[in-house]
């Protein structure tokens, strides 16, 4: 927008205004966009869904991550002076986010096991003296973790019972306030007499 000062008034120019039809073909595209966003939603929760329901130790591949081992802490005596027992699993997000659907990729980035540094999730067991057992024990870790995330992440399928039960209520709700307002008309009119009260 351009300002000009002239004789001690300022003056604005606009942009022209844009023709109706234009308009109309931009708001027109954006609920078209709009639908086939919440299409691909519905779509994206039925697969996350199915994918939740096959949710086992063994989805996510176990050659995407990265395992190292460490010496371990607290008890344990001379075995944990020598041993390097504590295991660290490590898991890029750009190999692990493919094997997940859309819906959990926020959610795995927020999660307390994520390194922002790295972009890698970090998951650490020290709970057996054997290697092994500690693996075992952060791919399971790893297991919960998505299978946490997308419990919360992914919502319930909404049953024929339940939707339902909402349009009955839409429905009372709409006739109650159809009857709150045919009552205040009444009253209205009540108030304002007849001309035969005279």
């Amino acid at each position: 927008m351009v300002s000009l000062q002239w004789h001690s008034r300022v003056v604005h120019r606009f942009p022209p205004l844009r023709s109706v039809s234009a308009l109309t073909a931009r708001t027109f595209a954006s609920k078209q966009a709009a639908t086939e966003r919440l299409l691909d939603s519905n779509e994206d929760l039925a697969a996350a869904r199915k994918w939740l329901t096959g949710l086992n130790s063994k989805t996510i591949p176990r050659h995407i991550c990265e395992v190292s081992f460490s010496r371990s802490g607290g008890p344990g005596g001379q075995n944990v002076n020598k041993v390097n027992s504590k295991a660290t699993l490590k898991v890029p997000l750009q190999s692990l986010l493919p094997h997940v659907p859309r819906i959990l990729h926020r959610p795995l980035r927020s999660s307390r096991y994520f390194a922002e540094r790295s972009q890698t999730l970090v998951i650490q067991s020290e709970e057996s003296r054997k290697r092994a057992a500690n693996v075992e024990s952060c791919y399971e870790k790893l297991h919960q973790l998505l299978k946490s995330t997308a419990t919360d992440a992914i919502p319930g399928e909404t049953s024929q019972e339940q939707k339902d039960r909402v349009q009955k209520l839409k429905k009372t709700e709409n006739e109650a306030r159809i009857n709150s307002k045919k009552l205040h008309s009444s009253k209205k009119s009540n108030r304002r007499g007849s001309k035969f009260d005279e």
